[in-house]
């Protein structure tokens, strides 16, 4: 399988066997960092990380999985690059183009980091924009794999809000590895149908299901893996919290949404979780609406069906496969 030198922009953009070999190579990584064995195949490499929207677990991913690689890392958040600001987007990966062997970008349209990669002659890798997320999918994916041995035929169910990048990138990613999808949600929150029905074309190749439910029991009975997002994603005003709270409240992850799906059920969250009051947000949002927990209840956040922590970890891994493969050389 040769990747070598191609953008991970969207999944869209890679075939189910692609997406195949990302997952054993990063499950061929997790190995290696497991039973400490040396990696540094991209030895001498530098890369720089764009960030416009701030992280924890994308960058720590990326830094901790460039260094296990042997390479070099520059960050740039909005305070340190001119981009978009006194230098165009095609400007800016022109010039990193010339300093780095692949250029990470978090932030806002995925136009801006399309333009990124059609301008900058190497490697770009999308590390979430308001329509995609596909490294999170990459994690999702190697821990259902985990839990399960296979993806083919398995039932998952997001709920919440349809639209954001988490569960567009879902619907993608299960179309094409044959894992049937469900929404859980309210009519107005469903996804761009556009999108829909090129995810509905892809899954009649792999034989799986693409639904869509405003009831969260039917959604989730006998479901395989629950997965839920916070309810109003970043860089989303404010003042949309109340309209929000108010169309999602019947959909929050609780003991029995879980125990309406299969008995094997994991649930999965791409973090953070609003599952407590020990953040400034959650009270604050419990000061003004009294709620002490939204997408998810604290009591299934921390219950034995929680994957979220192993999902979290496999960002490491699996964005360490999505740069080797496409950073490596065409004969390796």
């Amino acid at each position: 399988m040769n990747l070598s030198q191609r953008s991970f922009l969207k999944l869209l953009d890679y075939t189910k066997e692609e997406i195949e070999y990302l997952l054993d190579l990063s499950a061929d990584f997790k190995n290696k960092k497991k039973n400490n064995i040396p990696h540094e195949y991209l030895k001498g490499k530098n890369i720089a990380l764009l960030f416009e929207k701030t992280s924890t677990r994308t960058r720590c991913a990326f830094e901790v999985a460039a260094y296990d690689l042997g390479m070099h890392v520059t960050f740039l958040d909005p305070q340190s690059s001119q981009m978009g600001k006194k230098e165009s987007i095609e400007d800016t990966a022109k010039v990193l183009g010339r300093m780095y062997d692949g250029i990470e970008y978090r932030g806002f349209s995925q136009s801006i980091v399309e333009n990124l990669a059609a301008s900058a002659g190497v490697p770009v890798w999308n590390g979430l924009t308001n329509e995609f997320h596909p490294t999170q999918m990459l994690a999702d994916f190697l821990t259902i794999k985990e839990n399960f041995g296979h993806l083919k035929g398995l039932k998952l169910v997001f709920c919440g809000d349809g639209r954001n990048n988490v569960a567009n990138s879902l619907m993608v990613a299960c179309s094409k590895l044959g894992v049937n999808y469900t929404l859980a949600a309210p009519k107005s929150l469903w996804p761009d149908e556009n999108l829909v029905n090129i995810c509905k074309d892809i899954a009649i190749s792999t034989n799986c299901q693409i639904e869509f439910e405003e009831d969260i029991i039917k959604a989730t009975k006998d479901a395989n893996c629950i997965y839920t997002d916070v309810w109003v994603s970043m860089g989303e005003a404010d003042n949309i919290w109340e309209e929000r709270l108010n169309l999602l409240k019947n959909y929050q992850v609780n003991m029995n949404v879980l125990n309406n799906a299969s008995q094997d059920v994991i649930f999965l969250h791409c973090l953070p979780s609003f599952h407590d009051l020990n953040t400034t947000i959650g009270e604050e949002i419990y000061k003004k609406f009294g709620l002490k927990e939204m997408e998810v209840t604290d009591e299934v956040f921390r219950s034995k069906y929680s994957k979220v922590f192993d999902e979290a970890e496999n960002r490491m891994h699996t964005i360490k496969a999505v740069m080797y493969a496409t950073l490596k050389d065409k004969d390796e």
